[in-house]
């Protein structure tokens, strides 16, 4: 059964429990353009007791500077270490767990977050941002469209949110899966996501695409699956036994957690009510749960 937080002696065996915190951004640190109550002074108290924090998101689209930048602006300064998001993930996964040289290519269909991520990392990107060329209509007579050009050293597929997909985009995705040499990556598979109070195709709507023609499966990098708690592992070298994840969401950042081998801590403060978690088994519920990640500060003190 799930644990409200309700007093400061729980919010003490939380510090003393856990050395890492690991954070949803939407719903839990901002919930669409602005800071939720209490916010700066929770990270605060958790940095001033040694802890480590972790901003973990599935959007791929921004990569850790363009986090660092938004954090900015609500006043929060973190370090670009400390966010990771699935664009990285997916970048980490690639380099350092099956160790894909960087001698490789990576054909991306999807954001610039990507771009930017697997370049520092050392690799060299095709496809994205990078091939305006892949806006036009496919056209097979042409010796340079892209599809006639497929390029032997592309060695992953990688594929994220993409707000210019389209039939071109996805029939060059095609060629390079295809070769089962070529490894498929993909950032998330969330189908949705929300946005100015209407729910937008996510990730996921891609992804499906991509694996619907080439009848293969991705390793995925974002929550809730184990290939982006492996490359957060990778990355910073945590104890999973002394870390939670706090999040809004039951179905991604809680199952990211408990199935990772995380205790978990909801707020209320982002899609889900109460009423939804209790409806859940006892198994399934968070290890904790809190009107709003403020309540640590504020029951602290």
């Amino acid at each position: 059964m799930s644990t409200k937080i309700t007093g400061k002696q729980q919010v003490e065996d939380l510090l003393n429990k856990y050395d890492n915190f690991l954070f949803d951004c939407d719903g839990v640190i901002w919930l669409d353009n602005a800071l939720l109550p209490y916010v700066i002074e929770t990270l605060q108290m958790l940095r001033s007791h040694g802890k480590q924090l972790i901003f973990v998101t599935n959007n791929s689209t921004k990569s850790r500077d363009d986090y660092v930048d938004k954090f900015a602006k609500f006043g929060l300064t973190i370090l670009k270490k400390e966010v990771f998001g699935s664009a990285y993930a997916s970048a980490i996964y690639a380099k350092n767990i099956i160790k894909l040289p960087t001698e490789k290519k990576i054909w991306i269909m999807g954001g610039k977050g990507l771009e930017v991520e697997f370049n520092e990392a050392g690799y060299q990107t095709l496809g994205g941002s990078s091939m305006p060329e892949l806006d036009k209509e496919l056209d097979l007579s042409d010796s340079n469209d892209p599809i006639n050009k497929i390029d032997p050293a592309v060695g992953a597929v990688v594929v994220g949110l993409d707000t210019h997909m389209n039939y071109h985009r996805l029939a060059v995705t095609l060629q390079y899966l295809r070769n089962p040499e070529v490894v498929y990556i993909a950032t998330n598979i969330d189908a949705t996501y929300p946005a100015n109070g209407i729910i937008l195709p996510g990730a996921g709507s891609v992804v499906d695409s991509a694996s619907s023609c080439s009848q293969r499966t991705p390793v995925s990098c974002g929550k809730p699956s184990k290939g982006m708690m492996d490359a957060i592992v990778e990355a910073h070298g945590i104890d999973k036994s002394r870390s939670i994840m706090v999040g809004d969401r039951l179905n991604t950042d809680m199952k990211f957690g408990s199935s990772n081998g995380l205790d978990t801590l909801l707020v209320l403060t982002g899609i889900e009510t109460e009423e939804a978690m209790r409806a859940l088994d006892q198994s399934s519920q968070p290890t904790y749960y809190a009107a709003k990640l403020g309540d640590l500060f504020e029951l602290h003190h």
